[in-house]
């Protein structure tokens, strides 16, 4: 008996379908993860954000009213005034800077646990927090000095700019003025274009265990050919939630001149505009974390399609994470998909082949009138087509073909014709010499 092999059901897809990406699925799909595993990640970013910036704004202003709080007591215009003032200033700056710093390092945490949870949801896994930051810890310090690296060389060049526009400004104003608004004007396309080169770090790092300096060079290659549509990506959902933060900021307007009248029904302005000022700023600012947060968490989504297309299209992922998918569906312990075949080259995988290219081009393709044939081809010399004999336009007898000599007799008719059985070959049977099963041969 013939036993059949067990019929096992198709890989339950992830987010994405398994093959290169057009602009709007991962424009699309970007919201996806923070849809499949809400309670991770919203809830894991939030609260890193709200730590954040409760801890910057409780720095600041500790300092802030440490530092300044000695003015009180010196008389102003004095140099002990001028000196302490100077050096309040230089403090709070400084704590200001470590403490972005900080918050900037907990931004990017985020977006490695981000990166971790897109890269499960893939291949149709759904992880805890635990789990996700167990792929995330190795690199966590990774992720940390690529941030202070990107942010100290950003304060380097705005602080040697800022200096050189002042010192031209203490010789010539004019064109000092000139010279700061053609910086200003040249660092948007500039901060975007190495955004955008820049963009899949972040994901190289926590997906390939790649190191701070490598994974620069590899997100620079790998956008290499994808810098349109990734820097479209990033500009849509940077525009939709700047407007979505505007248009939200509106209302909390309304709201506390609402509050005001409310609180100080009677006209004293103190004590109302006080509260209802603490209270709309309180309530604009959880609504702007929230959507920061949700930021944060759909533009790292965003940057982790980025980076497994750009892979399906030069090295084959999507070969990989099927080959995954069926290994792991069958029991068998797969390796991680996101580091085998890395680097490797299949170029011109999803390129349209040249026939396909050329039927787009108006060339004729085989079968279509005025079709010549291959490039250099041409029938033997001195060949002519049998009178009668119907051929496509542009039709070349094949290689090798040698035309009947002119004036020889035609061949002699067939065995068949004439009534008689043809005689079977020496080598075998003739294929009519056939005899029912059961039967003997005679």
């Amino acid at each position: 008996m013939t036993s059949y092999p067990a019929w096992t059901p198709a890989p339950r897809p992830g987010i994405i379908p398994l093959h290169p990406l057009s602009f709007g699925v991962i424009l699309g799909r970007s919201f996806s993860a923070l849809r499949q595993n809400p309670k991770v990640l919203l809830g894991f970013a939030l609260v890193v954000q709200t730590v954040a910036i409760l801890v910057a704004t409780a720095g600041i202003v500790a300092v802030g009213f440490a530092t300044f709080g000695r003015l009180a007591s010196l008389r102003p215009g004095t140099d002990e005034f001028e000196t302490v003032l100077a050096g309040s200033i230089a403090i709070s700056g400084a704590t200001a800077l470590v403490l972005s710093l900080a918050a900037g390092a907990l931004g990017v945490i985020v977006q490695g646990v981000v990166v971790s949870e897109v890269a499960h949801a893939v291949v149709a896994e759904k992880h805890t927090l635990g789990g996700l930051w167990h792929r995330v810890k190795p690199v966590a310090w990774r992720l940390i000095g690529y941030s202070a690296l990107v942010f100290l060389i950003v304060v380097v060049v705005i602080g040697i700019l800022t200096a050189g526009v002042v010192g031209l400004a203490m010789s010539v104003g004019p064109a000092a003025i000139v010279l700061a608004i053609i910086l200003g004007l040249s660092a948007i396309p500039l901060s975007l274009w190495l955004s955008t080169k820049l963009l899949l770090v972040p994901s190289v790092i926590v997906l390939e265990q790649a190191t701070v300096f490598g994974a620069v060079a590899r997100s620079w290659r790998l956008t290499r050919g994808r810098f349109w549509p990734t820097l479209g990506i990033i500009v849509i959902i940077s525009m939709s939630f700047g407007i979505l933060a505007q248009v939200i900021s509106v209302p909390f307007s309304f709201v506390t001149m609402g509050l005001t009248s409310v609180i100080t029904p009677t006209g004293d302005p103190e004590p109302g505009q006080i509260i209802a000022l603490l209270v709309g700023t309180l309530l604009a600012q959880a609504f702007v974390t929230l959507i920061q947060t949700i930021a944060v968490i759909v533009q790292s989504t965003a940057g982790a399609l980025v980076y497994i297309d750009c892979r399906m299209r030069r090295e084959g992922l999507d070969l990989d994470l099927s080959s995954y998918i069926d290994q792991r569906d069958a029991g068998i312990a797969a390796p991680d998909p996101y580091r085998r075949n890395v680097g490797r080259v299949l170029d011109g995988r999803w390129q349209q082949p040249p026939a396909y290219a050329g039927a787009q081009s108006g060339a004729a393709y085989p079968g279509q009138p005025g079709y010549a044939g291959p490039a250099g081809y041409a029938a033997p010399a001195g060949y002519a087509a049998p009178s009668g004999y119907a051929t496509q336009p542009g039709y070349a007898a094949p290689v090798g073909y040698q035309p009947p000599t002119p004036g020889e007799p035609p061949a002699p008719a067939p065995a068949e014709t004439s009534g008689e059985t043809p005689a079977a070959p020496a080598d075998g049977p003739s294929s009519t010499d056939w005899t029912a099963p059961g039967a003997d041969r005679a």
